[in-house]
This record gives structure tokens, sequence and C-alpha cells, in this order.
């Protein structure tokens, strides 16, 4: 297989260390030859990581798309509602796509790099990593046997865990949805992605109810102050005190998640920053507006129905997923990677015990990248699991359930998807 080159648009934590990673670590097949981050220590340090001459190292995406082709395709890492400019100049400049998801908050720009990929015959994947997780890759396989029989319902949950939450959707960038996107296309759309997948059917009709219930102004403890570190007398029963999360819980560093904070994690760095930034405040003096539980049930043509459940309020972050057939019952834990079959026949249990790796999303990142490299390395001409005209479909569907909420309905999402087809 061929080198493939690539040049990258937002070098932030997924884009750095989720994506790019995969050239570090597999260099006979990938390598990152242009950069485009604003964040001038945070370009120059990517640059030299990947040994990208200055030259080739740009502050906006606009000056390094404005010169001729200059790899096989383009990564674009920027923030949600960023993605469609560059991914529709790319896509016309002859790069083959990634794209991190969601595509965009706003459905006519999902549908116009949808159709522009079609047009140009590039690639256009999505980052729906979980269809590259060996744990949902089995549970495809299982249901492609037949192993329940015929599947009729599905119930999933995603568990963000109170310490993700508060991190990501209280604190940090995805916050606001005004600013980025609603929780359920940001955080649930690899989860509404994934359950097409599983199902195999089309969505027709689907409802959705979830608040802001927790994280506000009224529900601070009496005297809490705006920051963790201004002297909260809280700070022993609240468990989204900012310090022990960032310099004591081990996902802090184990996720990342204290780089967002700082990219130097010493303590005292860690200490100013919180003195400082967003990731400091009390998260009920934060000016978050996404939800911070919500349901969505779905139905499909194929009459199988779902019930999805996110919530803040969890001890891990973690999928867990209980699938019905006709023959059979699968349920499932991706973070214990533990599945269990059962055959309503025998009555037997069989266990499935799957072993991914440590890294990124159970190792799903980097074989998401493999396949990605891949399909460019043969210019498209073999399918991967992540295209675009999928991922339309299934953040469509999260945005039709934001809908549904908002509306306080049940939404005819065919009819919905149509209008939308319609104008754009």
């Amino acid at each position: 297989m061929k080198q493939v080159t690539a040049v990258l648009i937002g070098a932030g934590l997924r884009g750095d260390h989720a994506y790019s990673s995969y050239a570090l670590s597999h260099p006979e097949e990938f390598r990152v030859v242009a950069v485009a981050e604003p964040d001038e220590k945070r370009r120059k340090e990517f640059g030299k990581k990947h040994h990208i001459p200055e030259a080739m190292q740009f502050d906006t995406y606009e000056k390094l798309l404005s010169l001729e082709k200059t790899a096989d395709c383009a990564m674009v890492c920027t923030q949600d509602h960023m993605h469609y400019e560059p991914v529709m100049m790319a896509l016309k400049k002859g790069y083959h796509v990634l794209c991190e998801k969601p595509m965009s908050p706003n459905p006519g720009e999902i549908l116009r790099m949808g159709k522009m990929a079609e047009k140009y015959g590039r690639i256009l994947s999505i980052c729906h990593v979980l269809r590259y997780s060996p744990f949902f890759v089995k549970l495809k396989q299982l249901l492609d046997e037949k192993r329940i029989g015929q599947l009729m319902s599905v119930q999933h949950i995603e568990e963000v865990g109170y310490w993700h939450h508060a991190h990501s959707f209280v604190r940090g960038n995805w916050r606001n949805a005004e600013e980025s996107s609603p929780m359920i296309l940001q955080k649930c759309c690899h989860d509404m992605d994934i359950l097409l997948w599983l199902v195999q059917s089309k969505c027709t009709r689907l409802s959705s109810f979830g608040t802001l219930t927790y994280f506000k102004e009224e529900n601070a403890p009496k005297g809490a102050p705006l920051r963790c570190l201004d002297g909260c007398v809280h700070r022993e029963e609240c468990p989204y005190y900012a310090p022990a999360f960032y310099l004591e819980h081990p996902k802090a560093v184990a996720d990342r998640l204290v780089y967002a904070v700082t990219e130097d994690i010493r303590k005292e760095n860690v200490i100013r920053a919180l003195r400082e930034g967003p990731y400091g405040r009390c998260v009920f003096h934060c000016d978050n507006t996404v939800v911070d539980h919500q349901v969505v049930n779905l139905e499909f043509e194929n009459e199988v129905n779902v019930s999805f459940v996110m919530s803040a309020f969890t001890k891990e972050c973690v999928r867990k997923i209980n699938l019905m057939g006709t023959k059979g019952q699968i349920t499932g834990n991706m973070d214990e990677g533990r599945i269990e079959v059962y055959d309503f026949v025998s009555g037997n249990t069989e266990t499935i015990q799957i072993h991914s790796a440590s890294t990124g999303h159970s190792g799903s990142d980097e074989c998401m990248m493999r396949d990605f490299v891949r399909q460019v390395a043969e210019d498209g001409k073999s399918g991967g699991r992540t295209a675009a005209a999928a991922s339309v479909e299934s953040h469509l569907m999260a945005l039709g359930a934001e809908q549904a909420r908002l509306r306080g309905c049940t939404l005819d999402f065919s009819a919905w998807k149509e209008e939308l087809m319609e104008s754009c």
C-alpha cells in the first residue's frame, strides 16, 4: 500500500492525539505534511512532532486550502460549527476528507456536505469510531448471524459519567448548544449512528424528552463562589470540585482531559489554569445550556423500536446495550468488553469477552484511521464503514430528536427529512 499524505485542519486533542498520531505509529502508511491551527504554540509543537516545515504551517485553513492540492486527504478537526467551510473547500480542491463528528449542527450543511462528496466522487468519512469498536463489530456479527432471530427491540444507554459531563458539557467546549451543538448531536451522534448500523433500517418516527435540570445557578450551594479555588467551603462534599478531579482522578490523565486545562500538567500549572481558565469554574456558575439527561424513542421501517437514554449522573463513562430478538437476547457492556447471548430454545447463555486496546474508544480510533488510510490509498474504490450517506442519516436522526424534544411532539422523521432535502 502506498504512503498516504494528509493535511490537518485543527490540531486539538482529537486532531493531534487521536488521529494524526497514526502517522507516528505507522509512518510507512501515513504522513501529515501540513497543518492549519490558530494557536501558535500548538501549531509549532505539532509541526515539530511531525517534521512539518514552517512554510507548511498556517494559522488559518483558508491559507492552507488556497494552495494547490498538497496531499491525498484532509483531516478536519475544528469545533462543531467550523466543519462546513473547510470540508467543502477541501472536497472542491480534490482532497478526500476525514471529518470529526458531528458534521455540523446545521441540517442543511450536513446535507450539502454529503451531496458535495457525491458530486466530486470523494471520500467523506465521518469519525463514527464506534463502528470500529471490537465490541460493536461483534454485536453486528451476532445480529447478522441471526443468533437471536429477528431483532425486535433495543435498549441502549450512554452513561456519560458525572466527571466527564462536568468537564466537557458544563465547563468545556461543548457546554453551550448555541456555540457548539445540542448534546444529542455532539455526544450522542455516535449512538444514533451505531443504532442505525445495528438495526439496518430507516428511522420513521421519534420522540424525545430531556432538560438541563441540575447544573444551574439556582442549585448552587449557599455561598458557593464563581470558582472552586476562590475558597469554596463545599469542596469536601462536592463531587464536581475541579482541583480534586484534575489533580487526583485517574481519568483526568488517562483520558487526557487535563490537557484541555493546560498542556503543561505539572501541579502548579494546573492550579494556575484552574484559577484563571474555564475549567476551574463552579459547575453551578457556568454558561452551559445543553441538557444533562435525555431519552429518545425511535421507530424504524422494519418495525424495530429503540429506547435510548443519555445521563450525566453515572459513575462511569460507558455504553450498555440490550438487544431483544425472537429467538434470544443479547446484553453487553462496552467498557467491560462483555457480551452475553441467551438462547430461548436451549436456555443456554454464552458469555463473550472482547479484548480491546486501552487507547482511544477501546482501540476504535486507530482502527478507523487504518480503514480511512486504506480507502484513500485505493482512491475510494473500496467502501468504509463511515461513509457520508450513512452519517448524514444518523446526524439527522440526532437533530430530529432535538426537534422532537423542543416541540414536545412525536416527529414524523421521514416527512421532516424530506422537507429538509427539498429545501437544499
